[in-house]
């Protein structure tokens, strides 16, 4: 059923009892250890224990878009976790989830990439390469209707952005049909792990251009500052970076798993936030983000967290989007969310001066209810909240992220240090100018779609 609510805001209103199973792939450290947290929380979601059996098993089938179920009443995740190494691995190993996971599909090399992104692309990962193909096939043919992959990796380390990049050429080559929905951790502003970061996040850029369907950038120093500022955590760690993350990619598939009654399809988003194929990089912010402490003493109306999800201080990327346009925005809402509401959010963040549509995207807004509210990790930071609200924006202001990087890269490049690691792995200089062009050409793009249609008329007279 399709309804137009005043002249913006389309809502689409479908579900389909046939199974929708998503695929996870982990790659690298930060994918890993990113993937850790979201399964702790689909369990949780799911009431499903550390050892794969279900809490009260009924007739509810929503667990199995993530989870396969084998005959003596185990849930088997649809997931891969590789690494070149194995001591992020050996951790999943060694965890209370060991029992949680096949062993076929936690998948470690010997020697690890040491940040460079040939070692990942030519040497070493292509040894891991078959073996990590073959299970994500064999994981393929158990799905009744496979929607698509979600993949988590960094690109700025050397496994993440290298064997990640491989590995996604070769899944567009076997599943061109099939949305691959990208999670990508980017280097930040200020905090940075390796010296090599700029050189692996254009080569890897380059690559998740032509082989992913949509990006969605995640920063840890922005992801940093909401556990500081907002959480109150005075040394956030990993992990509480990641149980932020897992609640993003927690809200993105909240309707392919459980009924509601706005369902958006993994397909949709692409449809609905992807103006061009090149444009796919997509900017996220979740609210209500609080403590505990704070959460008895804070009102959390559907309008409120709307606006809060619209603020800087609760996106997950660095980037200041007043600076931007916005050319669509998906919001995903969970918990007790009324259509009226949404609609009077809607109403009020258009009349905002410092929210800006580009003039040829005059409907701007795609809106998912479901009714399940968000779960916690006991003992964790966040506080339990009736609603919450994640929203997926794709908008110019993203572009700030790209020419950071090209900056640091030229300094870099200029003087070809570091260049002859990557060589001696087997890569060619002229891959580095490359890429370096067509991150070039990606800025261009993002200037070219900002301009508004008056501008353009003005430039042709």
């Amino acid at each position: 059923i399709n309804a137009e609510y005043g002249d913006h805001t389309k809502f689409i209103n479908y579900h389909t009892q046939k199974m929708r199973e998503i695929i996870s792939i982990h790659i690298g450290q930060a994918g890993v250890q990113a993937g850790n947290a979201s399964w702790e929380l689909y369990c949780l979601e799911h009431g499903i224990n550390p050892d794969g059996t279900m809490k009260n098993k009924g007739t509810e089938s929503s667990h199995l878009t993530f989870f396969n179920e084998i005959g003596n009443g185990k849930n088997v995740p649809r997931a891969i976790f590789v690494d070149l190494e194995p001591s992020v691995i050996d951790e999943i190993r060694t965890s209370e989830y060991s029992k949680l996971f096949h062993p076929d599909q936690l998948i470690t090399g010997k020697e690890d990439a040491a940040n460079n992104y040939a070692r990942g692309h030519y040497t070493v990962g292509k040894e891991l390469l078959n073996v990590t193909l073959d299970r994500i096939r064999k994981l393929a043919d158990d799905c009744e209707s496979l929607q698509g992959f979600l993949i988590f990796h960094s690109v700025g380390g050397g496994t993440g952005s290298g064997f990640g990049s491989l590995l996604l050429e070769r899944l567009s080559a076997d599943y061109p049909k099939k949305p691959k929905l990208d999670f990508c951790i980017y280097p930040s502003p200020q905090v940075s792990t390796a010296i090599v970061e700029p050189y692996n996040s254009v080569l890897s850029t380059h690559a998740l251009l032509e082989h992913t369907d949509c990006a969605f950038i995640l920063e840890n120093e922005a992801i940093y500052d909401i556990c500081r500022k907002t959480l109150g955590i005075q040394r956030p760690g990993f992990v509480n970076l990641n149980r932020l993350i897992a609640q993003v990619i927690s809200s993105l598939t909240t309707s392919l798993r459980f009924e509601g009654s706005l369902n958006v399809d993994i397909a949709e988003f692409q449809t609905n936030l992807v103006p061009y194929p090149r444009i796919h990089f997509i900017l996220a912010s979740y609210a209500p983000i609080l403590s505990t402490s704070k959460a008895f003493h804070e009102e959390m109306s559907v309008g409120q967290i709307t606006t809060s999800a619209f603020e800087e201080s609760s996106m997950f990327c660095k980037v200041d989007p007043r600076a931007g346009k916005y050319m669509a925005t998906c919001l995903m809402y969970r918990g007790a969310v009324i259509h009226k509401d949404v609609q009077a959010a809607i109403s009020v963040i258009k009349g905002k001066k410092d929210v800006q549509f580009v003039d040829w995207s005059p409907a701007g807004f795609k809106c998912g209810i479901n009714s399940r509210s968000p779960s916690v990790v006991p003992g964790g930071d966040l506080a339990k909240v009736p609603r919450s609200v994640l929203m997926l924006a794709n908008t110019t202001a993203i572009a700030q992220t790209f020419s950071r990087i090209n900056k640091k890269f030229d300094l870099m490049f200029s003087k070809r240090a570091f260049v002859h690691w990557y060589v001696g792995e087997g890569m060619e200089e002229s891959e580095f100018t490359e890429a370096r062009e067509d991150l070039a050409a990606l800025e261009k793009d993002y200037e070219e779609v900002a301009l508004d249609n008056t501008d353009e008329i003005e430039d042709e007279e």
